[in-house]
């Protein structure tokens, strides 16, 4: 950014306006905006006598400031204090041993032996200091200890570079850990979430669809996929106005393509992704199996499935109970094996009715029945408060819009809003109930009940992504970048399920991984570093799975920290 005094020719006279100017790197285009009107030349010479060398000496000074406030910057991101604790996922790469074919991906396109060390240095950024991609090059990888440098142009360049292929890096990226790692192929974990961006206007991808956060603004959405070690397998980025249903279907096809997956899955999804469609695609076209969950409110259940559902313990009709070590019982759950009729749509309009053979399996678990009374009642309320505003809009009732009928007066001049009682008496008669569908007839049901339950690990990844990894806000324009800060999220995800499972096997989280990780800081002191980690057991865990003698010292010297950076598993 920089300022300049614009004169334009009027049939006043001359008009005069600072401007600044602005480069997207991105786009490699520059833009001007007005910042401060100053007026007409012969105005302002009842100020300054020359006027335009006035605001020209002006604009200089104002130049000046702002390189002195980037320097001030620079020297800030200058600091003895340098983050190590990325070390860990460093070794993960170096156990990985991708970056020969990274490299060989940027060949084509002069980006060789630049590759692997974009694709490095952004993951570390990502899992270690999330932020803008100025911020990585300005701030945050000085902050790394012995990271390469990239400059801003370089990072939008790269970004947009890998973004534009996202999914062969996935690929590549797979090739490695299943070459490295036995991988669990026999159930498959699948969900989608979006990310919404703060714009005004759709473009591209970034479309106006339903949020997962309830955001007006356009979204893109993001489909995953985990094996049965819930380890990310792969991934697709999608329009937000899309329905998410059929990636399920496409992402399952293409894994077992390209990474020569054979043999009978099971595709685990919760209930958004339960479609005609998919349990035909599972269960007749690819012969592989299904645990799919299944809402147990309104017209998703025939009216014999819901007596099923309710019914009390008769010695046929029998429930299974689980208690924790007091005698309370945590949840109950019974199950029936039957054949079930399904009938959907195709792309020609023309319709495909099938039958399956299924396993049903209905939990009950008194705490979640607490929790969805207590937001009934909490919706009620509001409906009863509202019904009684004249004038009021059907929007503003928002979730609480399903217990309100509307009607209008005899007159029709008029809209009328009651209570639905029975929607009310029906939802809180389900409260606490699960169904989960499957075509694993046989299976145990508590077997079945905890392939399904192992679902939180995926929405555990999309809070890490979220939340720990910060993949949104996104600070990019264009389609391509989008998809390559993404791509970057994902890998971090990866790296980190990987670490957590294989090398650590479970005792510690990636949550707390991270938090080592970001706090294992060392400053320069003299010709050592002192390191401000402080003794815990995650450092405790961490020192004995890796080995490092030094790991908890105080004073280390640069010999120990390159050690650092070139372990291996």
């Amino acid at each position: 950014m920089a300022y300049f005094l614009r004169k334009n020719k009027r049939s006043k006279g001359v008009y005069l306006q600072i401007c600044e100017t602005t480069y997207n790197r991105e786009t490699r285009r520059s833009s001007n905006r007005s910042c401060r009107v100053l007026g007409y030349v012969e105005d302002l010479k009842k100020e300054h006598d020359d006027p335009i060398a006035y605001y020209e000496s002006l604009v200089r000074e104002m130049n000046a400031a702002l390189r002195e406030e980037r320097a001030l910057k620079v020297s800030r991101t200058e600091r003895p204090s340098r983050n190590v604790g990325y070390f860990l996922l460093r070794a993960m790469v170096n156990e990985l041993g991708v970056r020969g074919d990274l490299d060989l991906m940027g060949a084509g396109a002069k980006f060789e032996k630049v590759v692997s060390a974009f694709v490095e240095t952004m993951i570390y950024c990502q899992a270690i200091k999330p932020s803008s991609k100025a911020r990585n090059a300005q701030d945050t990888i000085p902050y790394l200890y012995g990271a390469e440098g990239f400059s801003e142009d370089q990072i939008y360049r790269m970004v947009n570079f890998v973004g534009a292929n996202y999914k062969k890096y996935i690929q590549l990226f797979n090739k490695h850990v299943s070459d490295r790692f036995a991988r669990s192929y026999g159930n498959l974990y699948f969900d989608c979430t979006n990310y919404y961006f703060e714009i005004d206007l759709a473009k591209d991808d970034r479309q106006k669809g339903p949020s997962k956060e309830n955001r007006k603004e356009p979204i893109i959405g993001q489909a995953l996929l985990l094996d049965g070690n819930q380890i990310p397998l792969n991934m697709e980025m999608y329009p937000g106005n899309r329905s998410e249903r059929p990636y399920i279907r496409k992402l399952i096809e293409e894994m077992k393509e390209k990474a020569n997956v054979e043999g009978r899955t099971i595709q685990v999804a919760d209930k958004g992704l339960n479609c005609a469609q998919n349990i035909y695609s599972a269960a007749k076209e690819a012969d592989d199996g299904y645990v799919f969950s299944k809402s147990v409110h309104g017209k998703n259940l025939s009216a014999a499935e819901k007596r099923w559902v309710l019914l009390e313990d008769d010695g046929v009709n029998r429930w299974h109970e689980v208690r924790d070590c007091r005698g309370a019982l945590l949840y109950k759950y019974k199950s029936c094996v039957d054949e079930f009729g399904y009938e959907f749509a195709g792309p020609d309009g023309g319709k495909t009715s099938f039958r399956q053979l299924e396993k049903r399996v209905v939990s009950y678990n008194p705490a979640l029945a607490k929790k969805q009374i207590a937001e009934i009642n909490r919706q009620v309320d509001k409906a009863v408060r509202l019904s009684s505003v004249k004038g009021i809009k059907r929007s503003e009732y928002g979730d609480a819009v399903k217990y309100v009928d509307f009607s209008t007066t005899a007159e029709g001049a008029e809209i009328v809003s009651s209570l639905n009682l029975d929607r009310v008496k029906e939802d809180k008669a389900f409260a606490g109930y699960n169904l989960i569908v499957t075509s694993e007839v046989g299976l145990d049901a508590k077997e079945i009940y905890d392939i399904y339950h192992g679902l939180w690990r995926i929405e555990e990844s999309f809070r890490i992504l979220k939340s720990c990894l910060e993949a949104r806000p996104v600070y990019l324009q264009t389609k391509e970048s989008i998809y390559g800060h993404f791509l970057i999220c994902y890998l971090s995800l990866l790296l980190l399920r990987l670490l957590e499972f294989y090398v650590f096997e479970n005792e510690l989280s990636a949550f707390e991984l991270i938090r080592f990780m970001r706090e294992f800081v060392v400053t320069k002191t003299g010709d050592s570093y002192l390191s401000n980690i402080l003794d815990s057991p995650v450092l405790r865990k961490v020192k004995e799975k890796t080995q490092i003698a030094t790991l908890d010292n105080l004073y280390l010297s640069e010999k120990n920290l390159k050690r650092m950076l070139e372990y291996e598993f």
